[in-house]
């Protein structure tokens, strides 16, 4: 039955993980790993969700379903945290939200709502745009297109040339997708005000927009990171929200995050939510508990959810510092090009300018794993590696 198949290639970045896993180096650096790191390369498990677990040894008393949504209780947690508490938009019903596993399990839930209930829409991503992002949508039968985002002669945002792609493009029903904060791959995000242009195409033209939350809290703060999606929310009829807990609780392999709907009424809504249960029925059926039962003690106990901003806090300016300290030693090596733009990006991703040939070079003579975007992982970066991460570059861009 299988002598017809033929192997495929992995994930680019899975591979060149692996890469570096075999490199023996002793200096060789992981710039592709997408995940939190510390300054000594560890991925930590942060305090609160330490006092969270212990909590629930000491009070889980089963381990039944959740139920298709997850627990009744997440709910709340997840409409106060991506809209902020005490948005209208909460009463008012016009919100339902459902645990799913991780941010990648909303987004393939929102990808055969859109195919089975959406007929002929199509929907727009970044260019580039996170990896996954296509396999998802072409896996549910939804063809997707690109905008342009990237300027790789600026290293910044084409905003004019994407709207002017949407204008020309987009077609009634499609649906839109966009970054909420820490644009995944290049670092670069929408300002406030390009949310209020979106805003008025999204309801001029009829299109859905599909909001990836991925990096809350990473940015600039938690309210602040996701201040143009709620405006977007407070100001169209209908959105889909796909968020994920993985990264500002640091619960990657648990497989937590959310999706929600905006619906232009609550009947609309329930509607909506009635069918997207179906969705997950027929996809996973029911998701994990651990990493939401985590995040629901968190956020219900005023000091356990005060210790987690700071934590999320501790991260985000890490991140941030990091930004901060490669421009100038870079500016310090002698590198011939100009690398300031790195700490205008937020998140943990970074389009570096590097060409495909400088990337190689990297890789081959110093041990320094980027991937062939140029796209690095500024978490990956330490006080243990940076002097030596920016004289090889140096060297290679001269």
């Amino acid at each position: 039955m299988f002598k017809h198949l033929k192997a495929v290639s992995g994930d680019p970045l899975l591979a060149l993980i692996m890469a570096h896993k075999q490199d023996t180096n002793p200096k060789k650096i992981d710039l592709g790993v997408g995940v939190y790191k510390d300054d000594n390369g560890h991925t930590p498990i942060l305090n609160t969700v330490k006092k969270a677990e212990a909590i629930l040894l000491e009070q889980e008393d089963s381990k039944s379903y959740l139920g298709i949504y997850g627990a009744t209780e997440f709910e709340a947690i997840i409409k106060d945290l991506i809209l902020g508490e005490g948005n209208p938009l909460i009463p008012s019903g016009r919100v339902r939200s459902t645990q799913t596993p991780g941010g990648t399990g909303a987004l393939k839930v929102a990808a055969d709502f859109i195919s089975a209930n959406l007929k002929g829409a199509r929907l727009w991503v970044s260019d580039p745009t996170w990896g996954n992002h296509k396999s998802i949508f072409d896996s549910a039968g939804v063809e997707v297109k690109n905008y342009p985002y990237y300027d790789p002669a600026t290293n910044g945002l084409r905003f004019d040339d994407m709207m002017a792609t949407l204008e020309a493009e987009v077609k009634e029903g499609d649906v839109l997708l966009l970054h909420a904060c820490c644009h995944n791959p290049t670092g670069i995000d929408l300002q406030f005000d390009h949310w209020k242009v979106l805003t008025d195409f999204v309801n001029k033209r009829g299109v859905l927009a599909l909001v990836d939350a991925a990096y809350q809290g990473f940015g600039d703060g938690l309210d602040e990171d996701l201040a143009g999606l709620r405006y977007m929310a407070a100001n169209v009829q209908d959105m889909l929200i796909a968020n994920s807990f993985s990264k500002n609780f640091g619960i990657y392999r648990e497989r937590c995050g959310g999706l929600s709907v905006v619906a232009a009424s609550a009947d609309e809504a329930n509607a909506a939510f009635s069918i997207i249960g179906q969705a997950i029925r027929a996809n996973y059926s029911m998701p994990p508990a651990h990493g939401a039962a985590v995040v629901y003690t968190i956020m219900s106990n005023p000091e356990l959810k005060a210790e987690w901003v700071l934590e999320v806090a501790a991260m985000r300016d890490r991140i941030n510092g990091l930004r901060e300290k490669l421009v100038a030693k870079l500016a310090a090596s002698g590198a011939s090009k100009d690398f300031s733009f790195i700490k205008d990006q937020r998140g943990m991703f970074s389009y570096s300018g590097l060409t495909l040939e400088q990337v190689r070079t990297l890789r081959s003579e110093y041990a320094i794993y980027i991937a062939d975007t140029g796209r690095m992982s500024i978490a990956g970066v330490s006080d243990n590696n940076i002097d030596y991460l920016c004289e090889s570059i140096a060297k290679v861009v001269g």
